[in-house]
């Protein structure tokens, strides 16, 4: 290759910026077997890297009102109905929970002849981290006998497009670039009705499509996806921030308008997003035979010469490292590529470098990608910065939202435990949407192994074991226990639970206290707790008070909806840890609880847990939030733990300071990120975007606002705000039953309160504190 492009891009034809699509969920007849089969192209293994084209066309003799089908495939596809993209998928499960869609097409269909295709990719050993996967094959299967003219057969075609190869790049968990030579590819629009695909190949049948339970074997054990269709949004590049080689135009990316590069020429183009997004490029152009096109992807860009990075919005002096995607255009008129996954980007760099033909960029656009999250939260107040922190918390959680949360989608686009209990969390707290919970839900209680201890992310091709996190499981167990009115939904899942917690009973001393606790102990990214900190015998209070709060979660679990022995255990065992990390941790003399026995090391960590267990009398709180706070000695707490500090903090009685203690927050802004950072270390940080930063957007309604859950269901609601220095604010909460509405104003030296319960609700309300009765409905105060 001669030309100087380092990682990997793919095309993919005719997908069109801003289109929308609907996806039903609508099951097909549990009992009723699937009669279509995977299928796939002739005489290919299905485990290499590839990229395949299906094709079906039927005639239809009116347009229907409904034509329900179920689409899957393995790893990817995307459905186009006579050149329309409807469809794309599969949501990431594993080979025994395999996810289809349910597409109502008939919208796209017409009387007359119809095409149906398919995009399949099969990323092979380059596929990302979270992609489990068997073989490439694609399979429909029609909802009724009607519909079932569209079951994948031998009566379906299939290519492979030769134009798309696998480039190894540098290690990404989430995936790679793609390389595509436009020369091979597939010309035309193979989507579209018209296109001749007399030449193609019929497909291959690999095996029956078979719905969960109903086969021996585990191959794609077929279950309907819970989840919607993803976003797509039509997005333009919004600057231009330097053109080596070229004069562009003024207006070039913002809007549509063409660049021709000439022959024997390279121009290099820095664009802007202006913010950190999520999407699918699309780049459509002409001429430019065997020209070379680079399109690299970033963050951030890097200060010369070092790994670190200053303030994002800066690019003077400063280096491009980036994933990147690169194409050999083929000289013809209307090559269009689309990158086959989204990419996460705020700035991209196009080079191009033309033979002797020149080239024009038609266009280039991106589409953006996210779960289909609405926000109905709302904060008002003419606080700017509490609008613009809620503003990049709520653009970090979306970016770490697709078809499960993830801890940060440049890298590594993986859904961690520990990331994902404050994920749902904001979902909760800002969207009428629990769905993606459940999700992430389901998925932790699949990926437990025979030890009981789950895995830390999932889905994920390999096995990672934080055997910490799933003590933060149960806490998510709980968490929706409490945020959602479904008991049912927790209750199925406390046989996990259960699995969890004997998994760690296995390494409790006599006395309680954990020993050896095996795997990666990850805490925090502070210190010695982002490997594993122990004293001479073993333990560490870190992982104690870790152990009592699942304990104690567990224990309140089991005696409302699960067993009462279980209940009693839990409770047994929480006693015995208490004692034992009072005796063992606790010093007297600073008044603080060490890490280990030893009492030489402190953190903000354990003394945060310490309180939110109930462990902190109320005599010694204030002195141990106190010296949170002030003790620089401690080690600290990163951006992601800091809502464990920020929470106990609020226990400790100083709510009213919660704007004091968002300057890691502030710190992002000054550095002009959009989203928040993985850690506070933002020279140096990994990643720019990182979910568990914004946990502000909790904390905004469930602190400030003071709105929080106090029985299962969300069926009683405590309000307690902590107002500070506000005067005049004002939100809605999203509820299970509707929302929680409530006001504070100072007028003339008094408080105007209105709290606004939904129906079949009652609460209480903490002022100063006192404490008032809540009814459904309207509640008002002047206070």
């Amino acid at each position: 290759m001669k030309y100087l492009y380092i990682a990997t891009l793919t095309f993919f034809s005719l997908f069109y910026a801003g289109n929308t699509f609907s996806q039903s969920v609508a099951a097909l007849d549990a009992s009723r077997p699937w009669n279509s089969g995977w299928i796939a192209a002739p005489f290919d293994p299905g485990v290499e890297y590839g990229v395949y084209y299906f094709r079906k066309s039927l005639d239809l003799a009116a347009k229907p009102a409904s034509f329900l089908i179920h689409v899957s495939a393995d790893n990817r596809y995307k459905l186009y109905v006579n050149g329309t993209l409807v469809s794309l998928g599969p949501a990431r499960g594993d080979t025994y929970y395999w996810n289809y869609e349910t597409v109502d097409i008939a919208p796209y269909l017409t009387a007359g002849k119809n095409t149906v295709a398919a995009l399949v990719f099969n990323e092979a050993q380059f596929r990302p981290e979270a992609q489990i996967s068997v073989r490439t094959a694609f399979i429909i299967q029609g909802n009724s006998s009607s519909e079932e003219i569209l079951n994948t057969n031998n009566t379906w075609k299939c290519i492979r497009d030769a134009g798309h190869q696998p480039v190894p790049g540098f290690f990404f968990a989430a995936s790679k670039g793609e390389m595509v030579d436009m020369n091979l590819a597939i010309k035309g629009d193979w989507t579209a009705t018209n296109y001749d695909d007399s030449a193609w190949p019929m497909a291959a049948k690999v095996m029956d499509g078979t719905l969960k339970g109903m086969s021996w074997g585990i191959d794609w054990a077929l279950v309907p996806s819970t989840l919607p269709a993803r976003e797509m949004t039509y997005q333009r590049i919004l600057k231009l921030r330097s053109a080596v080689g070229i004069n562009a135009p003024a207006k070039f990316p913002a809007e549509k308008e063409p660049i021709t590069v000439p022959a024997n020429t390279t121009v290099t183009l820095l664009l802007d997003q202006t913010f950190e997004t999520n999407a699918y490029i699309t780049l459509n152009f002409s001429g430019g035979k065997d020209a070379g096109i680079s399109l690299g992807y970033a963050e951030t860009l890097y200060d010369k010469g070092t790994n670190h990075k200053s303030n994002r919005n800066d690019v003077e002096g400063k280096n491009f490292i980036g994933r990147i995607d690169s194409l050999i255009g083929n000289g013809t008129d209307g090559q269009s590529f689309t990158t086959l996954n989204f990419r996460t980007y705020r700035y991209i760099k196009v080079i191009v470098h033309t033979q002797n033909d020149p080239l024009t960029i038609n266009d280039l656009y991106g589409t953006f990608t996210a779960y289909p999250f609405k926000r109905t939260a709302v904060f008002n107040s003419d606080n700017a910065e509490i609008k613009q922190i809620l503003d990049i918390g709520w653009r970090t959680a979306r970016l770490n939202a697709w078809e499960t949360y993830t801890d940060c989608p440049y890298y590594e686009q993986l859904q961690y435990i520990g990331d994902t209990r404050i994920q749902a969390l904001i979902s909760y707290y800002n969207t009428n949407d629990d769905r993606l919970a459940r999700n992430a839900l389901n998925l932790m209680d699949h990926s437990r192994i025979a030890e009981g201890v789950t895995r830390s992310c999932y889905p994920t091709k390999g096995t990672q074991i934080i055997s910490t996190f799933s003590l933060w499981y149960i806490c998510m167990l709980h968490d929706y226990w409490m945020y959602r009115n479904d008991s049912k939904f927790i209750k199925d899942k406390l046989v996990g639970e259960r699995a969890v917690l004997d998994f760690f009973s296995k390494y409790q001393q006599p006395d309680g206290s954990l020993k050896d606790t095996p795997y990666w102990t990850f805490v925090d990214w502070a210190g010695n707790l982002g490997g594993q900190v122990k004293g001479s015998d073993g333990s560490a209070a870190i992982y104690d008070l870790q152990l009592l709060w699942a304990y104690q979660w567990a224990a309140e679990m089991e005696a409302k909806i699960g067993l009462q022995d279980y209940a009693t255990i839990y409770n047994q065992r929480a006693a015995q840890l208490k004692a034992a990390i009072q005796r063992k941790y606790w010093d007297p003399v600073k008044k603080l609880y060490a890490d280990t026995k030893e009492k030489n090391g402190y953190s903000q960590h354990v003394n945060s847990l310490a309180i939110l267990t109930g462990m902190v009398s109320d005599a010694d709180m204030p002195a141990i939030a106190d010296k949170m706070l002030t003790d620089k000695s401690l080690t600290q707490c990163t951006v992601y733990f800091k809502y464990y500090l920020n929470q106990a903090l609020i226990k400790a009685g100083l709510g009213n300071d919660y704007m004091n203690w968002l300057d890691i927050w502030r710190e992002n802004i000054a550095m002009g990120l959009t989203t928040w950072a993985e850690d506070s270390s933002l020279q140096t940080v990994r990643s720019d975007c990182h979910a568990w930063g914004a946990s502000p957007n909790i904390e905004f309604f469930r602190t400030v606002l003071g709105v929080d859950s106090y029985a299962p269901g969300f069926r009683k609601i405590k309000v307690e705000p902590h107002l500070g220095t506000l005067t005049n604010v004002s939100g809605d909460i999203p509820h299970p039953d509707g929302k929680v509405v409530v006001s504070y104003q100072l007028e003339k030296s008094k408080w105007r309160i209105k709290i606004n319960l939904p129906a079949t609700t009652s609460g209480i309300f903490i002022w100063k504190t006192k404490t008032y009765l809540l009814k459904a409905g309207d509640n008002s105060f002047t206070i």
